[in-house]
């Protein structure tokens, strides 16, 4: 992995961050992963406790990364394209979608703290809170609906 430049996210436009930088926004969370309702009338976003198949609920990481579009064919690649069209259905904590409205990282954020377990520290990651996507029908999963932190 290359060397970051310094507070990068703070001076580097998203659209011109290397491959490296844009993958260390990422604060490991693991709420892009969760399975979301949309309701049509108000297009109203809710996630759910339901992962994806390759979500690892103790990591939060995905658990294959390089291949996950391969397997999971609805698996949205984020990308500074993407971002604009998709932002709204993104965590509020997110690195990406923050930087994208002009905003700061949380002060827990990895790359602030230098600590890659501060989100979990933190209270804002969906460790030990997911149940695997086959573990329950997609009729059933409203009753799983998930309070994002703030």
């Amino acid at each position: 992995m290359e060397k970051l430049r310094p507070r990068f996210w703070e001076t580097v436009p998203l659209t011109k961050m290397t491959p490296s930088e844009w993958e260390a926004l990422c604060d490991g969370c693991g709420k892009c992963c969760l399975n979301k309702l949309e309701y049509e009338d108000t297009g109203e976003v809710a996630y759910t406790r339901i992962s994806c198949r390759l979500l690892d609920g103790e990591s939060c990481r995905c658990m294959d990364y390089p291949n996950r579009k391969a397997l999971v064919p609805e698996c949205v690649f984020l990308t500074p394209k993407s971002l604009p069209k998709i932002a709204y259905w993104m965590p509020s904590t997110c690195a990406y979608k923050l930087l994208f409205q002009n905003k700061k990282l949380p002060d827990w954020h990895p790359l602030l703290t230098g600590d890659p377990d501060s989100t979990h520290k933190a209270g804002q990651s969906v460790r030990g809170i997911t149940l695997p996507e086959s573990e329950v029908p997609e009729d059933d999963w409203e009753d799983y609906l998930f309070e994002e932190n703030p």
